[in-house]
């Protein structure tokens, strides 16, 4: 009798190993997609924290149009209160909320993949 690995064998293991690694793949993805999120709603944060710095720091209100000064080039610029201009990670786009001043618990920048993978806060009425 001759020892070895079957055609058979062999077949089965290496359907499990294909099966093993598109696993790890779906769950790579989802992990990235996660990841994405994450950090899209951190950078859509951080433009909400530098918008009420601005705002405050300068004495505007909510609803005060502060043309013809353009709100997104007060936050975002060098030296201002953030030195790039944020990117979403999962290659969506933002959006800015023009010179307006928007109200307590509106954001002012939303991502283009808000509604599809979910690029925004869940929380953010005290933003």
């Amino acid at each position: 009798m001759r020892s070895g690995v079957t055609l058979v064998e062999l077949t089965v293991m290496i359907a499990v190993l294909l099966l093993i690694i598109g696993v790890l793949f779906v769950g790579a993805r989802a992990w990235k997609r996660g990841a994405d999120r994450a950090n899209c709603v951190i950078n859509i944060r951080r433009v909400q924290v530098a918008m009420r710095s601005f705002a405050n720091y300068n004495e505007h209100h909510e609803g005060e149009d502060i043309s013809p000064v353009s709100l997104e080039g007060a936050l975002i610029g060098s030296g201002s209160y953030l030195e790039k201009q944020p990117l979403c990670p999962g290659s969506g786009i933002y959006s800015f909320g023009g010179n307006t001043i928007p109200a307590m618990g509106r954001l002012y920048m939303t991502c283009s993949l808000a509604a599809t993978e979910h690029h925004q806060p869940d929380e953010f009425g005290e933003w």
